[in-house]
């Protein structure tokens, strides 16, 4: 019986940890041929590709790109073609995050947030329609401060971005739907990996966030990733435009 995601391509930004490299993982698992993309994280990229080889149905190989560029998104993808020969499967999941209020937001900072977590993907999504044949497939990692009241001030900039990102999936979804390609979102709230562990360096703001679930427990990145390989199924079709929480309470609580 053959694998859901088998003879299936897949680049995965910034896969070499956390929810990225659980998204690689899984898409593996269910067969997919996995590029596992890293900036600087090549050991740890290494590592996933090592352990999907090793261990899942699928493959993988790590192609370095740095996301805060255009052209570089722009060459992972043709290099993602030439070396594999297609792609049909596209997870926007590198993010840059700095943390500020008001006063204190800069240019820079903004100028690199929106590159990485909006600009950039969405001309990789131009480079990868190219080559996206139909039933391809895109999927962007987005966040719950995007939909919740109590995202505090300091993520202003972080938050606005992924809300960039979310209107880019809606619309998207209508373009690239004309030729059988859905593009989705999936919408973490608070998920226990090293991008969380950046912020919440207080036991007192784990043991808050904690409390926050129903389950009294905060998930980790692999509670993420089946969504995320479920949307690049042909089993998903019919899910276009959407974004979608996986927040554990099923309302923007967290």
């Amino acid at each position: 019986m053959s694998l859901p995601l088998s003879g299936k391509v897949a680049i995965v930004t910034g896969s070499s940890r956390g929810i990225g490299a659980a998204i690689a993982r899984r898409l593996a698992t269910d067969g997919a041929h996995v590029v596992v993309n890293y900036n600087g994280s090549e050991a740890a990229a290494g590592q996933v590709v090592a352990d999907i080889n090793n261990e899942a149905h699928g493959r993988a190989v790590a192609i370095q790109a740095d996301l805060s560029s255009v052209e570089e998104g722009v060459r992972l993808v043709e290099d993602t073609v030439k070396s594999l020969g297609r792609l049909d499967i596209l997870v926007h999941n590198a993010a840059f995050k700095t943390t500020g209020e008001l006063d204190a937001v800069g240019t820079a900072d903004f100028d690199t947030q929106f590159s990485v977590n909006v600009r950039t993907p969405l001309f990789v999504t131009q480079a990868a329609a190219r080559h996206l044949p139909k039933g391809g497939r895109v999927v962007f990692v987005t966040s719950n401060t995007t939909k919740t009241s109590a995202v505090t001030p300091e993520y202003l900039v972080y938050t606005a971005s992924k809300g960039a990102a979310e209107q880019l999936v809606r619309v998207l979804a209508k373009d690239l739907g004309r030729r059988g390609i859905t593009v989705n979102a999936v919408s973490p709230g608070a998920t226990d990996t090293e991008f969380f562990r950046e912020d919440c360096t207080s036991a007192a703001f784990v043991e808050y966030v904690t409390s926050q679930f129903p389950q009294r427990q905060i998930p980790v990145a692999e509670d993420i990733a089946p969504l995320v390989a479920f949307l690049a199924r042909d089993e998903a079709g019919w899910v276009n435009g959407q974004c979608i929480m996986v927040n554990g309470v099923g309302f923007c609580q967290i």
